[in-house]
């Protein structure tokens, strides 16, 4: 994990201060970086113009490079040196083997804060990202999501970033709500994203708007502006084609029968929409025109720890992932529930049983297709791993009867013993190393959770891989 990411203030666009809209644009961004991986590898060759302190400064109405900096790079990792013309099959695969988490934040800057001051991530969105079995997953966490901060108490998750800002808190505001997460949801994140809605609206409009079909007018004349008043809002039912304050206004509203629920569909909805969009062949001359005027956007509405070399990698692996393999989900009411504190805030208490439940189904990785699994076999050959079987239940010869059956199927088991507690309920396997085609064969041959694989380091003993058998484990 990137340490002490530096901190940028981003020049204030439109910003609608509601969580719901910021998802859609946490999300939207995300799709972008990862579904437009092209596009970037192009502009790499525009940020040549910098010396790697500042973007490169363009002109708005041609488009050509102009003497002077934009200020500090926010996309951490931008190349310096002479990169244009680099040809886009030339990124580098992601070689990682490991889940990837991500943090997306949706920050809320209102036309009447004053620049530099303290404010709060109205999305906070987690995305993971497993390249074994290709899929992804976005989890949304409501904005008053009733959590413990680290180091500041229980809280609503949005004063996280707050806390971190107003504090100086090492790493910021990105890296307090990144912790506060990590201990919420039990699982580690690697990196953070923060934007704000201006990057999404100028990639809509520079693309030329977004087709939805919208499937009934929809009327709403208390639709929130920018600065606490109001701004009507109506569309006809039909097929659209919206601009980018339109689309945002498109997923915000709640004028409809179903409210937050028809909303949902409705981000969802446009999210696909920019995605298709951004990702057909028939756009890209379009996009690489203007790619000039979408850097700038970036370097100005975008604060992230990944370089820029991992989300060119990261885009190339997603860019190509199945749509099928890639879910959203929200933590809503079946998983939260309305209190009032002490001190009379209205708050979402998780019910965490469900959301653990939740947790271990999103971050669990899903079935394995057939032809990798046959290969799992030939990867730990390659591997060499020594595998230790520690019984950790009350059944006498388990570790010794599980070494005979794993060995039948070509898992090196080095090590038998018991382990420090005869209470396992659930069977544990701890890396120690880097052996992922063995802790995956494992994992399918033990059915083990996935959130039950760890990693460690200098094991007490000669092995690499070590297996603590829980009351969960029979001999099949």
């Amino acid at each position: 994990m990137t340490s002490d990411p530096r901190q940028t203030r981003r020049k204030p666009g439109l910003r609608l201060p509601v969580w719901s809209l910021l998802l859609l644009v946490a999300a939207g961004v995300l799709v972008l970086i990862l579904s437009s991986v092209w596009l970037f590898r192009t502009v790499r060759g525009f940020a040549a113009a910098t010396d790697g302190i500042g973007a490169p400064q363009f002109d708005s109405t041609t488009g050509e490079v102009v003497s002077g900096q934009s200020g500090p790079i926010v996309l951490q990792g931008t190349p310096a040196g002479d990169v244009a013309g680099v040809d886009p099959d030339t990124i580098p695969d992601w070689t990682g083997t490991q889940r990837v988490n991500i943090l997306l934040l949706g920050v809320d800057l209102r036309c009447d804060e004053e620049e530099g001051a303290p404010t709060h991530s109205d999305t906070i969105i987690v995305a993971t990202i497993d390249p074994l079995s290709q899929s992804a997953a976005l989890l949304s966490l409501p904005r008053d999501l009733w959590v413990e901060v680290p180091n500041y108490g229980a809280n609503r998750i949005n004063q996280a970033y707050f806390f971190g800002q107003a504090y100086e808190y090492p790493g910021g505001g990105p890296q307090l709500a990144l912790e506060t997460v990590e201990a919420f949801l039990g699982v580690p994140i690697d990196y953070y994203v923060a934007v704000d809605f201006q990057a999404v609206i100028d990639f809509v409009d520079l693309m030329g708007g977004v087709v939805v079909e919208v499937p009934e007018r929809i009327e709403d004349l208390t639709y929130p502006d920018s600065c606490y008043g109001y701004d009507p809002f109506t569309i006809d039912p039909g097929q659209q084609r919206l601009d980018g304050a339109t689309a945002l206004k498109y997923a915000r509203t709640r004028a409809t029968f179903g409210g937050d629920v028809d909303r949902a569909g409705r981000q969802q909805q446009v999210i696909n929409a920019v995605r298709e969009q951004a990702t057909e062949l028939d756009n890209l001359p379009q996009l690489l025109l203007r790619a000039p005027q979408l850097w700038q956007s970036y370097q100005e509405h975008v604060t992230t720890n990944l370089s820029f070399d991992e989300a060119l990698q990261l885009a190339n692996f997603v860019r190509t992932m199945p749509r099928e393999n890639i879910r959203n989900v929200v933590l809503d009411y079946s998983y939260v529930y309305n209190d009032t504190t002490f001190d009379g805030q209205q708050v979402l208490v998780p019910v965490r049983e469900k959301v653990r439940t939740l947790r271990d189904e999103i971050f669990a990785a899903p079935v394995v297709p057939t032809p990798v699994l046959e290969a799992l076999p030939t990867a730990i050959t390659v591997e060499e791993a020594r595998v230790a079987v520690f019984n950790g239940t009350p059944t006498f010869g388990l570790a010794a009867d599980t070494q005979t059956y794993l060995l039948s199927r070509d898992v090196n088991v080095t090590v038998i013993g018991n382990a420090d507690s005869a209470t396992y309920s659930a069977t544990q396997i701890i890396d120690y190393g880097s052996h992922p085609g063995t802790v995956q064969y494992l994992v399918q041959l033990l059915n083990v959770p996935p959130l039950n694989v760890s990693t460690g380091a200098n094991p007490e003993g000669d092995f690499d891989v070590l297996v603590i058998l829980g009351s969960d484990w029979q001999i099949p």
